[in-house]
């Protein structure tokens, strides 16, 4: 435990918990709703925020989280309008963004690839206090909106048009979401890197619902996963030297791959005792299973 005499450390870890929370706390509702590479566009346009934060001498992380915020809600405009031309669209952007930054750090005084390369693969000595500090102003801010409008969010996720019929605000929880999930990469940035950070928002909730059919215990499975290997990843990357963007991914990938090991073996007993107990012949057999998931996957 040697590490934890360091201060760089100290903030790492701080930050990697925090991310190792709110990545998977938004990738939940981002699976839900089939957007799983939302995180990844979004981490190429903050590339752009990132860039003027050097270029303009402001801090990086919260230029990245206005640029985000843009980004995001742009692309919740496309998806609403774009129709057949949205795709094209969003490829600019992503790809605009991306271009965006790195021709920003380059123009910034002192700007140098390793600035660059910190931002996109994550780095434990860049952390500063400063980023710390609006690493947890951002990621409380996460929590409460994923916590708090779970249910809502859920909903939304779920099917936008009985959302609509209940009177939820579906625009309004998807531009939502949306923001959410911008704050959430520019959470993540400094430790997994801008473009690995959309791994850790979708993996962690796939390997969680090998397990789990529920959304609050996928939820609550997928949070401690994220907690486990950005903590785990960052430890290692300082006792061996290694990208702690790539470690982190990496581990996840890994508990994702050992969860589905495990699961399957009790997919399969749990399906033999299901169709024990249903007697012979009986119409429901086939129905009760599609009930059960049903049920639980509405379990919020």
């Amino acid at each position: 435990m040697d590490f934890l005499n360091y201060a760089f450390m100290q903030r790492a870890l701080l930050a990697a918990v925090l991310v190792g929370i709110t990545a998977p706390a938004v990738g939940i509702y981002l699976v839900q709703r089939r957007q799983a590479l939302m995180g990844d566009g979004i981490g190429h346009v903050a590339m752009t925020g990132v860039g003027l934060g050097f270029l303009l001498s402001w801090s990086p992380v919260w230029m990245a989280t206005a640029v985000s915020v843009v980004g995001a809600v742009t692309m919740e405009l496309i998806r609403w309008y774009g129709k057949t031309r949205g795709d094209i669209a969003l490829a600019m952007l992503f790809y605009g963004g991306m271009a965006g930054g790195v021709m920003f750090i380059n123009l910034a005084p002192g700007g140098s690839n390793a600035n660059l390369t910190s931002y996109l693969f994550g780095s434990l000595s860049t952390v500063s206090e400063s980023d710390v500090t609006a690493i947890c102003l951002l990621a409380a801010f996460v929590v409460v909106v994923t916590l708090g409008l779970r249910r809502q969010l859920f909903a939304v996720s779920q099917d936008e048009e009985f959302a609509r019929v209940t009177g939820l605000p579906v625009r309004a929880l998807n531009l939502l979401t949306a923001i959410t999930a911008a704050v959430t990469v520019t959470v993540a940035m400094r430790v997994v890197g801008l473009l690995l950070v959309s791994a850790l928002m979708v993996v962690p909730v796939a390997a969680a619902q090998q397990l789990s059919r529920s959304f609050a215990a996928t939820f609550a499975i997928a949070v401690a996963i994220g907690v486990t290997v950005t903590t785990g990843g960052t430890v290692t990357s300082y006792y061996q030297d290694v990208p702690p963007g790539a470690t982190i991914v990496l581990l996840t990938i890994g508990a994702f791959i050992a969860l589905s090991v495990l699961a399957a073996p009790l997919a399969r007993r749990r399906a033999r005792a299901l169709a024990a107990a249903q007697p012979a012949g009986d119409p429901a057999e086939c129905a009760i299973p599609a009930t059960r998931a049903a049920g639980d996957e509405v379990g919020v």
